[in-house]
């Protein structure tokens, strides 16, 4: 499974507590005592807002990155005798 990065907007509220949203996951509201519970509440909602695009086969709104490979080019110097 993929991971991506969702940019959220977190704003302190007068009556207290923080509300999470985001431009590129429409639908994503999160409220919290702390950000600290905001951030957990708004990746519960993101992760779930996903699985429903998927489960409805519409397309994501933000783009995924390519899967990535487990494979790795290396260089290392070997000795070659003359």
């Amino acid at each position: 499974m993929d991971e991506v990065l969702i940019e959220l907007d977190v704003e302190e509220l007068e009556e207290g507590g923080y509300l999470a949203t985001s431009k590129v996951l429409p639908g994503l509201v999160a409220h919290g005592r702390t950000i600290a519970e905001t951030m957990e509440i708004a990746e519960d909602v993101a992760r779930r807002l996903i699985e429903s695009y998927v489960e409805h086969g519409d397309p994501l709104p933000f783009p995924v990155p390519p899967a990535r490979t487990r494979t790795t080019t290396l260089r290392v110097p070997v000795a070659v005798p003359r």
